[in-house]
């Protein structure tokens, strides 16, 4: 079978490999019909290894249909269409137990440490899958696993409909969780981006106002957009060096931050400012299977965010020239899907 194989820094081609051996227990092997190129992918090309564990199939937005299953396997039949949420956890730790298994003690990811989706096929724990509806297409359903992770990140925001949320950064993850925090009903939605086409986007996923901060001041420019106190939540998913500090700043008195963005290095922080005015600061990871893919499907379902984020669909063979290596220029204008079917 054709696998996307990444072995280092800038080492990623499109193999022949072994199909995977039949499933074993609670395995299903899956045959992908589409998988989406996550900005992880071409992060691991350009500058990694990061999370990933060399040798690996990447891949870890996918969808397809299940070929064969395991012994133990209850739920799915041969012929089923399924999408994965693609974190394995382990069900019995400490986190696990509460519900948070994003933070399994041996959490591992499909196409990170585990050979992943882009690929011909595929195997995956049962538990890691789930039914995709009748009316949610191939090409939608690959668009489950990012939209998960944002519906996790507004869930942990803590925002509430009646509240104003800012949303740095509208680009990548920053769309996605632009259409998760409407389809949790929040009413005044402003996007911040230095990008015109990204900042449209916003608004075509239901941002209420669109602002450039192009060259200006950030706090100054969220206090302008929202109201001199600032905004209830921000949201920061940029990852850009000054943007935290420049979210605790902005956030209102008893506001609340969420960092999804990554810094790539440790910054400086006011603590005596977060603390005398009560700023709370999450952060999130990843997202919760039983929590967050449904709901995720269901935005699917409901709305035409395949049409806004996706900047093109590409064969498997494609993929560094047409998507990895434009994502890492960041030249890729937005979501870019394979299909494995080509």
């Amino acid at each position: 079978m054709k696998a996307a194989v990444y072995r280092g820094k800038g080492l990623l081609s499109v193999e022949d490999v072994p199909r995977p051996d039949p499933p074993v227990e609670d395995e299903v092997q899956v045959r992908v019909t589409r998988a989406a190129v996550c900005g992880t992918d071409s992060a691991e090309w350009d500058h990694g290894p990061l999370l990933t564990i060399p040798p690996v199939i990447l891949g870890h937005e996918f969808t397809g249909i299940v070929d064969s299953i395991g012994p133990s396997v209850t739920g799915f039949s041969p012929g089923d269409r399924v999408v994965a949420g693609a974190g394995v956890s382990c069900g019995e730790c400490e986190w696990c137990s509460s519900g948070r298994t994003n933070l399994c003690s041996s959490y591992q990811t499909l196409g990170l440490q585990i050979d992943g989706g882009l690929a011909d096929y595929v195997n995956a724990p049962a538990s890691t899958l789930m039914l995709v509806p009748d009316d949610v297409s191939d090409d939608e359903a690959a668009l489950a696993q990012p939209q998960s992770v944002a519906m996790h990140a507004v869930r942990r925001s803590g925002v509430a409909p009646e509240e104003v949320c800012v949303v740095l950064g509208a680009g990548g993850i920053g769309a996605f969780i632009i259409s998760a925090a409407r389809a949790r009903g929040v009413g005044q939605l402003i996007a911040l981006d230095i990008d015109a086409e990204r900042l449209e986007t916003a608004a075509r996923l239901g941002a209420s106002k669109t602002v450039d901060v192009s060259g200006v001041d950030l706090v100054e420019a969220i206090r302008a957009a929202t109201s001199p106190d600032g905004p209830h939540v921000i949201i920061e998913a940029t990852g850009a060096p000054h943007a935290p500090a420049a979210c605790f700043e902005a956030v209102r008195k008893g506001g609340r931050v969420l960092l999804v963005g990554l810094q790539g290095a440790p910054r400086e922080i006011d603590l005596f400012a977060l603390t005398v005015r009560e700023v709370e600061v999450t952060t999130t990871l990843a997202h919760v299977f039983a929590e967050d893919l449904a709901d995720s499907l269901e935005v699917l379902r409901t709305t035409d965010l395949f049409d806004v984020v996706v900047d093109r669909v590409i064969g498997l063979d494609q993929l560094v020239d047409e998507a990895i290596r434009p994502m890492a220029e960041r030249r890729a204008k937005g979501k870019i899907v394979v299909d494995l079917t080509r």
